[in-house]
């Protein structure tokens, strides 16, 4: 790996860099930058958590001129929780520029208020292709002056549909301009997509050396469909069921595997794409301040979840195809940390985990589970619960507002206290379970920062 140091980046760039605390290039970091500050097209393989947003983030910023007020750069996700999170980490990169105007566009949002943000043209957009491609219809959005575009999590974004959107992007914005195209696979439709949209692209794949690679313990079980809650929920009852993810490939059986969980006891959620946007928002935010035990999801739904201590993951049905199963399998095991995943499979499914084994090029580990009968409802519920105060950024609320609270009038200790969430107009504070009931008739009761807020438990 290379110091950043070395790099030809603008002295703000370099002193984000080095407050964020990064020292060294990550392999995808030391590979991509070099070419991307000459210009060059890329096309990247990298994983999650590889340095990807950095990467990208670090190249569209040292091209932009924040002195000249339009749109420079644009990148595209497949979902708003990744937008949001490619959003937070560029805003952190551009800290030590000045005056640099960077929106999220995605769709699930209300149109009014991205319609006002856009009476002036921002710098950076991070969006979703749907609503971008709205945008730019519409005339609200103008895509004449960019100078980068970033496909961020291509392969997902074609699973999804989105290829006639970002074919439509494209034949809208500058003609000439620098496309970085990211994803986690390289099938042959990215191959077919760098062909039409990139010149020339420096193509870049990183496979971390084996010490490098997450301890991720894969086992496959066979069970009869009528048998597969009951294993699901003897699965969850172990050690590593605290905070479980849990797969499945259709919306409907989504729905009905959390509330049968949530029936025996369990603290499960359910996330899938026809939920509002704030119902999605709200359920991730519960999962990750551990509010809620297992989450149950589509994959779909689940990318741009980032959880770092993530100890299981489990596959209720097979996956359609093996990239979605590699997908799911390194949500678990990131970080350095252990992480188990775990496919049930029903003898129908069996071709589907020989397609998985024949691209892993290694026999699948099968082991047998015992299933017992169900004996009863037997409380699994989260260490903690969220409150919700209906005040946030627009009224002035930090972090330290809500905590210093707790911990002042309501008379909670810090260890008690977890997670804080501040968005636009609302915001999120976990609190242990035992606690919770005590610190909501408190802050009823007291004033947050002098004032008086709406506080109501979330779930």
């Amino acid at each position: 790996m290379t110091a950043f140091s070395t790099l030809p980046l603008k002295p703000a760039l370099l002193a984000s860099v080095q407050t964020l605390g990064y020292a060294e290039m990550t392999p995808v970091q030391a590979q991509s930058l070099p070419p991307m500050l000459q210009g060059r097209d890329v096309i990247a393989q990298a994983q999650t958590g590889s340095g990807k947003t950095a990467a990208f983030g670090l190249g569209l910023l040292q091209a932009l001129d924040a002195d000249t007020t339009r749109l420079q750069a644009l990148v595209l996700c497949p979902t708003r929780e990744l937008a949001d999170q490619v959003s937070k980490a560029i805003r952190k990169l551009a800290a030590n520029i000045p005056n640099v105007k960077l929106l999220t566009l995605c769709g699930g949002m209300p149109l009014g208020p991205q319609l006002a943000s856009l009476t002036h043209d921002p710098h950076i957009v991070v969006g979703t292709p749907g609503r971008v491609q709205e945008h730019l219809k519409r005339g609200s959005l103008h895509g004449g002056g960019i100078k980068v575009l970033v496909l961020d999590e291509a392969d997902r974004m074609l699973d999804m549909g989105f290829a006639e959107a970002i074919d439509d992007i494209i034949g809208r914005i500058a003609k000439h301009h620098q496309t970085l195209l990211f994803s986690a696979t390289y099938p042959d439709e990215i191959r077919t997509v760098s062909q039409r949209v990139q010149k020339d692209p420096v193509v870049v794949t990183v496979d971390a050396p084996a010490e490098q690679k997450p301890a991720i313990e894969q086992q496959f079980i066979e069970v009869e469909p009528a048998h597969k809650l009951d294993a699901l929920a003897q699965l969850l009852a172990g050690e590593r069921g605290q905070h479980a993810l849990v797969f499945c490939n259709m919306r409907r059986d989504v729905d009905a595997v959390a509330q049968e969980l949530d029936r025996r006891g369990y603290s499960a959620l359910a996330l899938h794409g026809d939920m509002e946007q704030r119902d999605r928002d709200e359920v991730l935010l519960r999962f990750a301040n551990k509010s809620c035990n297992v989450l149950v999801a589509t994959d779909v739904a689940a990318r741009g979840l980032d959880i770092v201590a993530l100890p299981l993951v489990l596959s209720y049905d097979v996956a359609h195809d093996p990239d979605t199963h590699t997908h799911r399998i390194g949500r678990t095991g990131r970080a350095g940390e252990a992480g188990l995943a775990i496919t049930l499979c029903t003898p129908r499914e069996r071709p589907k985990a020989a397609n998985i084994e024949e691209l892993g090029g290694a026999p699948l580990a099968w082991r047998t589970l015992k299933i017992a009968p169900a004996r009863g409802k037997t409380l699994r519920l989260a260490p903690m619960k969220t409150l919700v105060i209906d005040a946030g950024r627009q009224d002035k609320l930090r972090p330290g507002d809500i905590l210093g609270a707790l911990t002042g009038e309501a008379g909670l200790e810090a260890k008690d206290i977890g997670k804080i969430d501040v968005f636009a107009t609302r915001a999120y504070v976990a609190i242990g379970r035992a606690l919770a009931n005590k610190a909501l008739e408190r802050l009823r009761a007291g004033k947050i920062k002098g004032r008086n807020f709406r506080v109501r438990p979330l779930g």
